[in-house]
């Protein structure tokens, strides 16, 4: 039986506790997963930080407040001072006449502008979608009325349309016709307007299209070509449906810049009876009368209000959407 001997330091001491080797190394790795842990987890939320910041402090916070001013009774030059009313505001915008008037002229006007913006649009992509010389010529072209300002299409319209001297008005003498006072009366003065509204939309609408139609797989095409179908079914039966998400969004995004409708029948009124839509309202829209109950009238509470209003048109409009493509989709 062998007898292990130790061998103690010199001066009696006792040999120490064995020196830590690779501690350092162990709480590095463990820093380093910690962070990695961090990154993986925490960055997206970094990313998207800025938007949130910037939606809560121009979007949330101003909706908010909004919300709160349309329950007082407050004016311009005195935004401090606010006196609480509930709902009466939303009582009497309810019993005003003008408000109902600017929501007929809002809808109407989204109505005429809307419907052939969007089907011209559907055809030139249709037409940009096939082969076709200097084809990038014409869909930077077609960007060029988007990339205009809505200030200056809207002054070159009115002198389009302006009774005496306009060029529209020439045209219709030219065949015989009586010349007609487009600012004057009711239908005449929203074609016009819808006019600028198509003008500066149809191409961005038809490059939407454009993209849509371009990602749908060719051998959908090549398969109709081969069951007989033409050009026109091709359409109708591949292409449409193919792109029928990007139209819902069209018409969507169409809805709302028909409600926010503001800048066109302003510039088109050519001074104070732009603010009111002509000397009868005829052509106000929601975003004129808010105007002029906040900036004319001075009553920022009424104006919030009708801002209110149109955010309810606004998810009203989007729950229907949303019912009609549920019911279409049992129904399918």
């Amino acid at each position: 039986m062998a007898i292990s001997t130790t061998h103690a330091p010199a001066g009696g001491e006792s040999p120490g506790p064995a020196p830590r080797t690779g501690g350092t190394g162990t709480e590095r790795r463990r820093l380093g997963a910690l962070l990695h842990k961090l990154d993986i987890k925490g960055a997206p939320y970094a990313f998207v930080a800025p938007f949130f910041v910037i939606f809560a402090a121009f979007s949330f916070y101003p909706l908010v407040y909004t919300s709160y001013i349309s329950l007082n009774r407050v004016e311009l030059a005195t935004l401090d001072v606010m006196e609480w009313v509930a709902f009466d505001n939303y009582v009497e915008l309810w019993g005003d006449e003008r408000f109902w008037n600017a929501l007929a002229n809002t809808i109407t006007i989204g109505i005429i502008s809307t419907v052939p913006q969007l089907l011209m649009a559907l055809g030139i992509a249709h037409l940009l979608n096939y082969r076709m010389r200097a084809s990038l010529f014409f869909r930077v072209a077609s960007l060029v009325p988007y990339a205009t300002s809505v200030g200056a299409a809207a002054l070159v319209f009115t002198m389009i349309f302006e009774r005496d001297f306009g060029m529209v008005n020439w045209a219709l003498g030219s065949i015989g016709l009586d010349p007609v006072n487009w600012e004057h009366d009711k239908w005449p003065a929203q074609i016009a307007i819808s006019t600028i509204v198509i003008w500066r939309w149809t191409g961005y609408n038809a490059l939407l299209y454009l993209a849509a139609m371009q990602a749908i797989p060719a051998d959908r095409y090549e398969a109709a070509s081969l069951d007989g179908a033409s050009r026109w079914q091709q359409f109708i039966h591949v292409t449409v449906p193919g792109i029928r998400s990007t139209i819902v969004f069209t018409i969507v995004l169409s809805t709302i810049g028909a409600t926010q409708l503001f800048g066109e029948p302003l510039i088109f009124g050519q001074g104070p009876n732009g603010i009111t839509g002509g000397a009868d309202n005829q052509y106000q829209t929601l975003g004129l009368l808010l105007y002029e109950e906040g900036w004319k009238n001075y009553q920022m509470g009424r104006a919030a209000t009708v801002a209110w209003a149109m955010f309810l048109l606004l998810i009203l409009v989007f729950v229907v959407q949303r019912l009609i493509k549920r019911l279409r989709s049992r129904t399918s």
